[in-house]
């Protein structure tokens, strides 16, 4: 079991970056919590058209890749695991970085690597906060 003396909280008051996505007309919105350095430390997903069983099953996604990088996965390592997992709602996106997507995991999976892992060092790349 993983001790609690491993894992990173983040502040109870911190700083967080709100996109919006669309994917095959499917609205949706990506919350990263950022840790005090500019590192992602929590993420919450809310669609605009989801059932319960969606809604649960990307509740748990959210918790578990929160948990992970609070205890320190690297972001790379993270979103590599979900990149091209395929699912329903798949297909154009409304982000020119990324236009198409083949899951809500995919998407969010090459959203956070587009943000936070850096090309050139393949390292997370914190956001300028403040």
């Amino acid at each position: 079991m993983l001790s609690e003396r491993n894992r990173q909280i983040l502040s109870s008051t911190r700083e967080s970056v709100t996109h919006k996505f669309a994917i095959s007309g499917y609205e949706g919105y990506l919350t990263v919590g950022l840790f005090e350095d500019g590192r992602p430390g929590e993420i919450f997903i809310k669609m605009s058209k989801e059932g319960s069983t969606l809604s649960g099953l990307i509740q748990g996604f959210c918790r578990s890749f929160s948990i992970s990088l609070q205890y320190g996965l690297p972001v790379k390592e993270a979103v590599s695991r979900f990149k091209g997992m395929r699912f329903e709602p798949s297909g154009s996106t409304s982000n020119p970085k990324i236009p198409h997507a083949t899951s809500i995991l995919d998407y969010i999976a090459c959203y956070l690597e587009d943000e936070f892992v850096s090309s050139d060092e393949d390292t997370t790349t914190p956001r300028l906060v403040g």
